[in-house]
């Protein structure tokens, strides 16, 4: 199994910047992906960025230029850092990882950015 702790929501003006981080028990190493996704209120769960073993990244078209999705392997960490970031921005984001073929999630972090 593999836990994942997130960090770094809150709320923030549009333009402005915020960091997320996910901390996970297992060795990246032994992880095959790393994502990032957020739940917009009424709306479903997408992707907002991920990351492959070999460093492949994938990002929305809507966040592209914005955001950056990055691995500290000596923390066991995968960062989202959130650039000009805009009113739809706002929701719960989620981090998952893929191990061994299962799909474990965040509790998730809430992001809010006000207009």
């Amino acid at each position: 199994q593999v836990q994942l702790v997130e960090s770094g929501g809150g709320l923030v003006q549009a333009g402005g910047s915020l960091r997320l981080s996910c901390a996970t028990s297992r060795s990246m190493f032994s992880i095959n992906t790393m994502g990032w996704y957020r739940q917009a209120p009424g709306k479903e769960r997408e992707l907002v960025a991920d990351i492959h073993s070999g460093g492949i990244t994938n990002y929305a078209d809507s966040v592209k230029g914005r955001f950056t999705i990055s691995i500290d392997i000596a923390k066991n960490t995968v960062s989202l850092q959130m650039n000009t970031l805009k009113p739809e921005d706002t929701g719960v984001y989620y981090c998952k990882a893929r191990y061994l073929d299962v799909d474990y999630w965040g509790q998730g972090t809430q992001v809010t950015v006000s207009s």
